[in-house]
């Protein structure tokens, strides 16, 4: 989703990809086929290159250093994605900053475990430090003797946990800045997401019904955020919130340094994208403004169906333009898979709830092959 950008700026990408089929592969003409978790696939992609940067936070830090030590801009720098990289480094952090951060403790042992629990009176998130998303790597044991069982198996499996309060959610935020090597920030307006078994369905920008200092606060940690770390790129802060005394509070939930599904919803609702941005503040070219097009905009994820419909793609899409005119409908070029992200729906309004109405009719129909509200 990079590549147009790149092509209206007039820069040149390559793509290291695991195979020839990906879907950067199917846009990018330049790729390297390799694995980026090994130095010297990660040294050969970035030959003549301005700058390197991720689609993911996974790289290893020795593929890291060894471009570093070739001279490479690596955007973000390594030592700001360690925050990304590692929940509990990340943790640690932004307590330092002043973040707000549900209690947490670093877990090497049942004991340690035991004793959390006992601190949060048995309301336990645990979490790998490591390479957890979309619901994945988390869990909430519901007992001491679930946590016990689960924390065995994982330390056995020599998997570095942590752990942290586990709270009453009340809704999901995120707030997306992008700062490049001169110190420029730009942020775009604060999103709400919606999950559906542990995988983000929707994104809706601005916000609905967020009081108006608390989108000012998300918006200022944000910067602050990434001021303080140094960040290059986009930066992604995933919030959660809760009601103290009926009044919304924020906690960071993670940090995300790429472009994330949470900022989807830019490439049709705002001035500059979070791709352009991306690409943008990597090569330190003066930042695009944020500023939203519309009222609203909602972006819906369009994920797989547990059985792939008979009615080709590309049907699918005429049915629901013909449908939703306004509908802009971005695919992946990924196969068919239960689950998978596959692509995604932006559409833009003046009517929250419509809007979000139609998106999800528009993703769903690309899911299923018909009309959720037709009997």
């Amino acid at each position: 989703m990079m590549q147009p950008a790149a092509v209206e700026l007039g820069i040149k990408l390559r793509v290291l990809t695991s195979e020839q089929a990906s879907s950067a592969a199917q846009v990018i003409p330049d790729i390297v086929v390799g694995d980026y978790q090994k130095t010297a696939d990660c040294l050969t992609a970035a030959q003549g290159a301005d700058a390197v940067t991720f689609d993911h936070e996974h790289v290893p830090p020795q593929a890291l250093q060894a471009l570093l030590a070739e001279g490479y801009a690596v955007e973000p720098h390594p030592e700001a994605l360690i925050y990304a990289q590692d929940k509990l480094a990340q943790r640690r952090l932004l307590v330092q900053l002043g973040a707000p951060v549900p209690e947490f403790a670093a877990i090497g042992s049942v004991q340690d475990a035991l004793d959390f629990s006992e601190e949060v009176g048995g309301q336990v998130c645990l979490k790998t430090c490591r390479g957890g998303y979309d619901g994945k790597g988390v869990w909430f044991p519901e007992s001491r003797e679930e946590l016990t069982e689960t924390v065995e198996k994982l330390l056995a499996a020599d998997v570095k946990l942590m752990a942290e309060r586990k709270v009453k959610l009340h809704r999901e935020l995120s707030v997306l800045v992008a700062r490049n090597p001169s110190g420029e920030i730009k942020v775009w307006p604060v999103t709400m997401s919606v999950q559906e078994n542990g995988v983000c369905a929707e994104a809706i920008a601005p916000a609905p019904d967020l009081d108006s200092y608390l989108e000012r606060h998300t918006r200022q940690l944000g910067k602050d955020i990434a001021d303080d770390l140094g960040v290059t790129g986009v930066l992604a802060v995933e919030l959660f919130t809760y009601l103290v005394d009926g009044r919304e509070t924020i906690a960071v939930n993670e940090l995300a340094m790429r472009p994330h599904n949470t900022g989807h919803w830019t490439q049709d609702g705002c001035v500059t994208s979070q791709f352009e941005q991306h690409l943008r503040a990597v090569v330190d070219f003066p930042l695009g403004e944020t500023t939203a097009l519309a009222p609203v905009t909602v972006m819906a994820n369009v994920l797989g169906a547990e059985k792939d419909p008979s009615m080709p793609i590309a049907q699918r899409v005429m049915e629901v333009s013909r449908r939703f005119p306004g509908a802009k409908i971005h695919l992946y070029g990924k196969d068919h898979r239960a689950g998978r992200k596959i692509g995604h729906v932006n559409l833009t309004g003046a009517d929250v709830e419509h809007v979000r109405r139609d998106a999800r009719l528009a993703a769903d129909f690309l899911v299923h092959a018909r009309w959720l509200d037709e009997k």
